[in-house]
């Protein structure tokens, strides 16, 4: 059996969405110096719906394919819709991650979450703290 699915290893070799929005509407970084995994997730929205979105992510194979796939997944989304996803969603669509590597796809979830925090407090728009994760817990990666 494979380390890696077939669309693990299709979202890193080419990934989707890659790059950076200029005057972005929210951006979120995370990342974990342990594993060397960073995530950086650019968002543009309009009208509460994700217009666009672009990802810089430094880390492993899986950490880039967890970036894309989120990416994807949220792409043309409500800003409501791009809350409720979670890291056990990105891992699924790429058809499962090893066990050692699931923390990847929770650093897409908390990117993506950060860029939000960050749109909701430009914009002075209420959002419940409990909503996000609390970035001083960083993900274990082995």
């Amino acid at each position: 059996m494979a380390l890696y699915s077939e669309k693990v290893m299709d979202h890193f070799t080419h990934p989707r969405n890659v790059g950076t929005i200029e005057d972005a509407s929210g951006v979120g970084e995370v990342g974990n110096a342990k594993c060397g995994d960073i995530m950086k997730i650019y968002l543009k929205i309009e009208n509460d719906i994700i217009e666009d979105v672009k990802f810089e992510t430094f880390g492993c194979g899986s950490a880039i394919a967890s970036s894309s796939m989120a990416t994807e997944m949220i792409k043309g989304k409500s800003i409501h819709e791009a809350m409720r996803l979670t890291n056990k969603a990105v891992a699924e669509a790429l058809d499962g991650l090893p066990a050692h590597k699931m923390h990847c796809s929770v650093l897409a979830e908390e990117a993506i979450k950060s860029a939000l925090l960050d749109y909701f407090q430009k914009n002075n728009i209420p959002y419940d703290e409990n909503d996000f994760p609390n970035s001083e817990h960083a993900p274990q990666c082995e």
